[in-house]
């Protein structure tokens, strides 16, 4: 499919879930639970992923304030061990954004101990009747093909398991690309890890409608 043909539809399916979003009288509360991909690591404050989803999803008309739950270094354990005080804050949150796990893989955490944190997390959030958006990671293929079978299994069937929203990968915006190369030199960080400003509107471009989903199922 051409792309002017491919985002022809993506902008009349967003326009879709945009004329759906029924008004509301108070501002809503997204949550964005991650690392330092969420947290905006190494960017100016106004670059980072959260400012500019928050930015994006009002251009859209959507009136709601996310909050950056993000912190480098983070992992699953560490997202369990927070989300309930974090949930607990002023505003109240109408919906969460879970996006945690690179870590555990730079940590080569057991695909068990992950799976047993995300559940942690996803019982948390259900247990307070919250929709939510889980974004998965793909697991590099050097620890083995059973241990990449094993962790990438572990976002899809908990999304599923639980009703929740699902994004495969946080940087699949970027990934996906043609040009690899040129993505890593015009979209990164010199770390080769983390998006520079021009790289996270993409992944915000990439991941908003969903966030548009998320936001239509906390009204309800």
């Amino acid at each position: 499919m051409a792309y002017g043909a491919f985002a022809g539809l993506r902008n009349l399916a967003l326009g879709l879930v945009i004329s759906t979003l029924p008004a509301t009288a108070e501002q809503m509360t997204l949550v964005a639970l991650g690392d330092s991909l969420t947290a905006g690591y190494g960017l100016p404050a106004e670059e980072g992923f959260v400012p500019q989803l928050q930015a994006w999803l009002r251009a859209q008309g959507a009136d709601v304030e996310v909050i950056n739950a993000g912190v480098s270094g983070d992992t699953t354990a560490g997202g369990l061990s927070r989300i309930g005080w974090t949930l607990d804050g002023e505003p109240e949150t109408d919906a969460i954004m879970i996006a945690l796990g690179g870590n555990d893989l730079l940590r080569g955490f057991a695909p068990k101990a992950t799976r047993q944190y995300i559940e942690g997390m996803m019982d948390e959030v259900a247990a307070r009747g919250l929709p939510v958006l889980l974004v998965g990671i793909d697991a590099p293929g050097n620890y083995g093909p059973e241990y990449k079978e094993e962790f990438d299994a572990i976002f899809p069937e908990m999304a599923e398991r639980y009703g929740a929203l699902y994004v495969r990968s946080f940087l699949e915006p970027l990934a996906g690309r043609d040009d690899l190369r040129e993505t890593m030199r015009e979209m990164m960080q010199s770390d080769g890890i983390h998006p520079n400003g021009k790289g996270v509107a993409l992944i915000v471009e990439g991941i908003g409608p969903r966030v548009l989903e998320l936001l239509k199922q906390a009204q309800g």
